[in-house]
């Protein structure tokens, strides 16, 4: 499963706070995203001088081309805080820009939390070397954790720098490269320190109804077909890992009363269902789902990667809605929504789920 999207601490000020406030691990940490951050930031040229370039590519330069009129209509329809980012491009040797890890207890759903100086805790980890997020893994597994590392096209730094294009935008097709920039936007408008599913559902319910505007103006009902059958694809799969969860979840409060060997039994079979129904639904795609076109292994880090980013999506639809599709005042109420405590947020956000319906 690829991941599109995070939000990463690599701001200087990050990291000369991470000096007083954290141990030689930490700083690690620090160094390798403060180094990885700026060597992608000194890789950049403005998207005009790739533009002017007599040896930039031709389809280089219609993809930078559109992202640009993206930036436009992000800025003038969608009222995102653009400034000055992906006004650069950098060229990368892979496809993803970094890696990510989750890490989940055993019997848990509740990933793992790395806190951070400035923008708090989140639920993943970014590391720019695979081979020091597949450490870290180790570590995770060695003590009981499901764990997960997945490649990650984008990430935002919430306004701290100008976030430039690369080749993690550009390899995408043109409307899901668009909409990859809407989400990566999206995470300057509203952020709560320690509620990965809320920033991350609030950014995709950005990005897809941004997207919806941005095609039906664009007049591309290709591409307006195929962002309707990626929601179909993730809406079904969204209902099956729904309820894989309300199943580990019952399961997990058995703890006490069974013992590990059958806990983790029964676990194989919740994921082993969970897995042949996804692939049941898959036969019917013509593209790849969000869990990838043949997962071979599913765990606690999967799903909650999975739920993350798409959890609270139908009830971040229904209050756009519910703003008559007026993404001002669409902001305006998720940012009142973000101002309540965690468990009364959730309750009012699972309520706004239960109203959401497609073709209503």
């Amino acid at each position: 499963m690829k991941q599109l999207s995070q939000i990463f601490p690599v701001t200087l000020i990050m990291v000369m706070s991470s000096t007083i406030l954290a141990g030689c691990s930490s700083l690690s940490y620090y160094h390798q995203a403060a180094k990885g951050h700026f060597s992608l930031m000194m890789a950049t040229e403005p998207v005009t001088d790739w533009l002017a370039a007599p040896g930039t590519p031709e389809p280089l330069k219609a993809k930078l081309r559109l992202s640009q009129q993206a930036r436009r209509f992000a800025q003038e329809r969608l009222h995102l805080p653009v400034g000055d980012a992906f006004s650069g491009y950098a060229e990368l040797e892979r496809p993803w820009v970094l890696v990510n890890l989750v890490a989940v207890p055993e019997f848990s759903l509740k990933p793992r939390q790395w806190c951070y100086p400035l923008i708090g805790c989140q639920a993943y980890r970014g590391y720019y070397e695979l081979d020091d997020a597949r450490a870290e893994a180790r570590l995770f597994a060695d003590k009981g954790y499901d764990t997960f590392i997945g490649g990650v096209t984008a990430y935002s730094t919430l306004g701290w720098f100008d976030d430039p294009l690369h080749t993690g935008f550009t390899r995408l097709s043109g409307s899901r490269m668009v909409a990859l920039m809407f989400h990566e936007l999206a995470h300057q408008v509203v952020y709560i320190d320690g509620d990965t599913a809320f920033n991350e559902s609030f950014a995709t319910s950005v990005e897809l109804e941004g997207l919806r505007l941005w095609l039906q103006e664009q007049g591309n009902t290709t591409g307006f077909e195929q962002a309707l059958q990626r929601l179909r694809q993730r809406r079904q799969t969204l209902e099956l890992t729904d309820r894989t969860t309300a199943e580990l979840r019952q399961l997990y409060r058995q703890h006490e009363t069974l013992t590990d060997t059958r806990m983790r039994q029964l676990k194989a079979d919740i994921f082993d269902r969970l897995k042949q129904d996804y692939l049941a639904l898959a036969e019917q795609w013509d593209q790849p789902g969000p869990l990838g076109s043949a997962p071979d292994r599913l765990n606690n880090a999967n799903l909650a990667l999975f739920r993350q980013y798409n959890q609270y999506v139908p009830a971040f639809r229904q209050l756009f809605r519910d703003s008559d599709q007026n993404f001002k005042t669409f902001y305006d109420a998720v940012e009142t929504l973000a101002r309540l405590e965690a468990q009364p947020r959730e309750l009012r956000l699972t309520a706004l789920g239960k109203r959401f319906h497609e073709h209503l």
